[in-house]
C-alpha cells in the first residue's frame, strides 16, 4: 500500500469513527426530549434548546473570527434554520409528549433518504426509478408502523413526526449545499444564530406562559438536547463527513434508529419489543438501497 493510499485509509477510518460519535449523540436526542417534556413545556425545550446552542455558536464564531454570512447565503441559511433549528426541534419535541421515544425514532428513520429526494428536487436532479422505488418503499414501512401503532389511525404525534421529517429534509439539503462552500460548522452556526430573534422570544412566551419549574431529570435532558444535539453533535458530524468523505461517513447514520431504540429502554425505560427492532431493520435496509441508487445530476 503506498503512503498516499496509506494516508486516505487513515482519514476514513479517522471520519468514520467522528461521524459515528456525532451520530450517537443525535441518537439520544428523542430519549432526553421525551425526559424533559415530561415537566417542562414543548415550546420551552423546543426553542430554549435553540438558544442555549446559538449562544455556543456565537461564541466558537468569535473565537475563530469567522467572516459575516454574505448576502447571497442569507437565504438559504434562512431555510436551514426554519428546517433544522426551528420547525424539526418543535414538531419533533411535541410529538415527544405522546408517544414513546422508540416510535418517534423509528418514523425518523426515513430522514436520511427525505433529504436525498429533496436535494434531488430542490437543485434538479434527476433521481432514478430504483430511488423513487426506495423512497415510497420507506415511505410505505414507516406508515404502516405508524398505522399498527395507532390500531389503524394516525395519531396526531405521528403527524407532527412527518412534518418533522419534512422540514428537517428541507433543512439538512438546503444546509447541504451551502456547506460545499463555506463549511457545514458555519452553517449551522450561522442558522442558530440568525434565527436566535424568533427562538428567544418564543422560549421567553413559554416561560412567561407556563413557567419552568422541573426536576434535575427533566432539566438535565433540557441541558443534552441544548448542548449536544443542537451544538456539539454537529461539531463531530460535519468534521467527520470533512474528514472521511460524505458517502462513507455517511453511512454511519443508518445506525441511528438503533441507537435511539437502545437509548429509549436505557434513560426512559422504554422496552425493546420485536415490532419496533423489525420496523427499524426494515426501514434501515430501505434507506440504505436507496442511498445506493444513482441520482442524475
Amino acid at each position: 500500500m503506498t503512503s498516499t493510499a496509506s494516508e486516505q485509509k487513515r482519514l476514513e477510518i479517522k471520519g468514520m469513527w467522528l461521524g459515528f460519535a456525532g451520530v450517537a449523540i443525535f441518537s439520544l436526542t428523542l430519549p432526553f426530549t421525551r425526559l424533559a417534556v415530561a415537566e417542562l413545556h414543548p415550546i420551552f425545550v423546543a426553542m430554549g434548546r435553540a438558544v442555549v446552542a446559538a449562544v455556543l455558536a456565537g461564541l466558537l464564531m468569535w473565537l475563530q473570527k469567522a467572516r459575516l454570512p454574505q448576502r447571497s447565503e442569507l437565504k438559504p441559511l434562512f431555510i436551514t434554520a426554519v428546517g433544522v433549528v426551528l420547525g424539526f426541534p418543535l414538531l419533533s419535541t411535541l410529538a415527544m409528549q405522546h408517544v414513546a421515544a422508540a416510535h418517534g425514532a423509528i418514523v425518523l428513520g426515513i430522514l436520511p433518504l427525505a433529504t436525498a429526494l429533496f436535494a434531488a428536487l430542490r437543485f434538479h436532479e434527476r433521481p432514478s426509478i430504483g430511488f423513487w422505488c426506495m423512497a415510497a418503499l420507506g415511505s410505505a414501512l414507516v406508515l404502516a408502523f405508524a398505522l399498527t401503532q395507532g390500531a389503524g389511525r394516525l395519531s396526531w404525534a405521528d403527524i407532527a413526526l412527518f412534518g418533522a421529517v419534512i422540514l428537517a429534509a428541507m433543512g439538512y439539503a438546503e444546509g447541504g449545499r451551502l456547506a460545499q462552500t463555506i463549511g457545514g460548522l458555519q452553517v449551522i452556526a450561522w442558522a442558530l444564530i440568525l434565527i436566535s430573534p424568533v427562538t428567544l422570544s418564543l422560549t421567553l412566551w413559554a416561560w412567561w406562559q407556563f413557567g419552568a419549574h422541573a426536576s434535575a431529570a427533566a432539566w438535565g435532558g433540557f441541558a443534552y438536547v441544548s448542548v449536544f444535539s443542537m451544538f456539539i453533535g454537529f461539531l463531530f458530524w460535519y468534521k467527520g463527513l470533512a474528514t472521511g468523505g460524505i458517502a462513507r461517513v455517511g453511512q454511519v447514520q443508518l445506525l441511528q434508529p438503533f441507537l435511539s431504540l437502545l437509548g429509549a429502554s436505557l434513560i426512559v425505560g422504554e422496552s425493546l419489543n420485536m415490532t419496533n427492532l423489525v420496523f427499524a431493520a426494515a426501514v434501515i435496509g430501505t434507506v440504505s438501497l436507496g442511498r445506493q441508487m444513482k441520482i442524475h445530476r
